[in-house]
Order: C-alpha cells, then structure tokens, then sequence
C-alpha cells in the first residue's frame, strides 16, 4: 500500500497507491491486454523467471494488483505476526467470488484429497463442492463444524482431510462457526484452513486473527458495495500460499480480474466502514421489527439473544453486519406472497448493495441443495433472506410491514 500501517482503517480504505508516476488523484485504469517489455533482455529477464514486470494482463495488472493488495491490507489491519511486527497479507483479485473460492481449494488440494465443511453454504460453492470437485478426486464431507470433538475425530480418522472450509456467518441462516477453536484443531493435523469472509467483510471480522490460512471473498457484495461489477479475493499471509500456489490457479483458470472492476471495486471499498455501520444499524432495527411481529415465526439475526450464534458473534466480530433471514408464517406460499408483495424493497439475487435486496433461498439461491440437506440446516420453504440496505429504516420497515399482509 506505501502506507504506515499506523493509519486507521476508514483510511486505509480510502487511500490509494501511487501507481503510475503520473501523481493522479485515483488510480488509472490500465485497459491493456499486454505491456511492452521495453528491450530484449528485459523479455528475457521476465520469461527466466527473473522479473515481476507486467506482461500480460492475466498475469497481473497495476490496476487489479493495487487493489487486492488494498484488501490484503484491511484483512491483516492491526494484526501482528508472530514475531511481534505488522502481519504482512498477500492478495489475488478474482473475475467473481466463485473463480477466487475455486483457485483456493484447488491451490491446496490435488485428487485424493478430502474437503471437511458445514452444511449450510452457499449454494453455488455447495455446488462446487458437492457435484464438480469430485470430477477431480477431491471429495467433500459435510460435518457439523460447531461439534470440535467431531472434527478432531474427523481428523484422526481421516487423513486424507486437507482442508477444512468454513463460511461464517453462514449464507443464508446466519450460523457462525468459532474459527480460532476449528483453526487450533486443524493446524494440530497440518490441515489448511479457508474462511469465506464475505458477509462480515474485514471491517466486522478478520479471519486472518486466528491463523486461517487463506480468507475469500465475494468482492461482488459488500466490498464493492454497488452492484456494479463482479469480482473476487483471495487473501493469506503465506506468499507461498497466496502468490504460487493460488496465483498459479488464476494463471491457469484465467480468472483474472478486469481493470475496469478493479476500479469500480477500489471506488466501493472508499465508503467500506461508513456502510457498514448503516448496513448493521438498519438490520438490527428490521430483525427488531421482525421478531415482534406475529406473522413471522423465527428471525435469524445475530445481535438477538436468542440467536444460537449471539455470544460467539460478539465475541469474534465487532458488529452483526447487514443480512438476516426470516421465516413467515404459512411456509413456502406465504413466503412467495411475501415476495410478490413487496413495493419499495427489490426482489433480487445478491446481497451488499446499498438498497435493501429480498429473495427466497430455497428457490433462489439453494434451489440446487437437496431437500433434505435444506431442511437439515435450516433452509426451510418459508425462508426469507434480505440483504438489509442503506435506505431510511422506516421505509423499509413499512413495505414489510405490508407486505407481509
């Protein structure tokens, strides 16, 4: 970043690397497929292996580098290694959330290798997981992530268990997981660990606190903050890690990142800490809301008491973030009359962005879940999850307030 590391973190979101030597105000956009090399041996020095210079936009871009190496540095904020020093984090910006969730667990694992993960992921990672990895003789085991002594027996029993994948808080029920508990566990094994961090965003929580070995990110969502492009993050303090093994799978993937995304990313992330506060204020305010009203049965939101995850959240994130879901009474039907009668809030896949966004997981988002592993974790057909905006609060309130009828 070339900045002191004394900065704070609003700031550290709004600054920027000189990138150009040109003193512009914003970092530019480098739209180049290619870079020249300038003379023979310096074409050389790159393909010996002996030059990071820029080449080839696939391999890495002043405008797409800057800016994972600006989330590198909010992940590791205030952090310190083991040495005592400024923990220093590496990044990879992705085309999406999945290409960066992808070259992650490919990074680390080869065929024969076993993933241990959660129930309740969200479902194209599932999908990832479940329908596709196995095609390269990686398989994965669904467990119960809050039962420690299940996973060390996991771990015991199984060697072939490389990786274990957490994403907390969970999509869409909201279920944390202790990370620094199943992050102790793991490295006791030699097991990597990689945490999604998509819906805390590093301004509410920082995985790399516990040691995981690499945190990923949907950049899509709160990062960007807009809905205005599709990007993804890969972030570890290992550069081996972070670097080689992952860097070598976006090479190969082609899941690089646009310069132009980069751009309308970096610009999100500027107002990161101030949208998150109102991301938080107003969700707590609808979860409120929500489980005084008798037309609904349940509210998954973290700030309340009787949330299964209220005492972990507080203690491993700073505030509660921006989603919830909810479960209307009368099941599947009263849910998508729900839906059907919302007037100010959008019906819409997503979550981050600065209006409020609804929709029903289990024909939306999880429609690809099996039922069963649906209903097992709490992604019932009277489920509603809403990606709480930035509007006024009450607006919000009153088109649920009607739309529930």
């Amino acid at each position: 970043m070339g900045h002191s590391q004394e900065l704070g973190f609003d700031s550290l979101c709004i600054k920027d690397p000189e990138i150009d030597g040109l003193n512009s105000h914003l970092p530019p956009i480098y739209a180049t497929s290619t870079f020249v090399y300038g003379d023979l041996d310096k074409a050389l020095a790159y393909f010996q292996g002996n030059s990071d210079a820029y080449v080839y936009s696939r391999l890495g871009n002043p405008s797409v580098n800057s800016v994972a190496e600006k989330i590198a540095a909010l992940e590791a904020f205030g952090l310190l290694d083991e040495q005592g020093q400024p923990l220093k984090a590496y990044g990879q910006l992705f085309g999406s959330g999945m290409g960066a969730i992808a070259a992650a667990t490919a990074g680390i694992l080869t065929s024969g290798d076993k993933i241990l993960t959660q129930g309740n992921l969200y479902g194209t990672t599932n999908e990832l997981f479940m329908n596709m990895l196995p095609n390269f003789g990686i398989e994965c085991i669904i467990a119960n992530l809050k039962d420690l002594e299940h996973i060390e027996n996991a771990l015991i029993n199984d060697e072939k268990i490389q990786l274990i994948y957490i994403e907390t808080p969970a999509n869409p029920t909201l279920a944390c997981f202790d990370i620094e508990a199943i992050t102790v566990i793991a490295q006791n094994f030699g097991v990597k660990v990689v945490v999604d961090n998509t819906f805390a965003t590093p301004y509410l929580q920082q995985p790399l606190k516990y040691g995981v070995d690499l945190v990923v990110h949907s950049s899509t969502k709160y990062l960007n903050g807009h809905g205005t492009g599709l990007t993804g993050a890969v972030i570890g303090s290992q550069p081996a890690l972070v670097n080689v093994a992952v860097k070598n799978m976006q090479k190969m993937f082609g899941a690089c990142a646009s310069p132009f995304e980069a751009y309308l990313l970096n610009n999100g992330i500027k107002t990161l800490a101030l949208r998150m506060e109102r991301h938080c204020d107003n969700a707590e305010k609808l979860a409120y809301f929500l489980e005084t009203s008798p037309r609904v049965d349940k509210v998954n939101y973290l700030s309340l008491d009787n949330h299964l995850d209220h005492a972990l959240a507080k203690d491993q994130m700073k505030r509660f973030g921006g989603m919830l879901s909810f479960e209307v009474k009368g099941g599947r039907e009263a849910a998508l009359n729900f839906l059907r009668n919302l007037k100010f809030c959008t019906l819409t896949a997503s979550l981050g962005t600065p209006d409020t966004l609804v929709q029903h997981p289990a024909t939306m988002s999880h429609v690809k879940m099996l039922p069963e592993q649906r209903l097992q974790y709490g992604i019932t057909d009277g489920l509603i999850r809403v990606s709480v905006g930035l509007e006024n609060i009450e607006d919000i309130v009153n088109d649920f307030d009607q739309a529930l009828g």
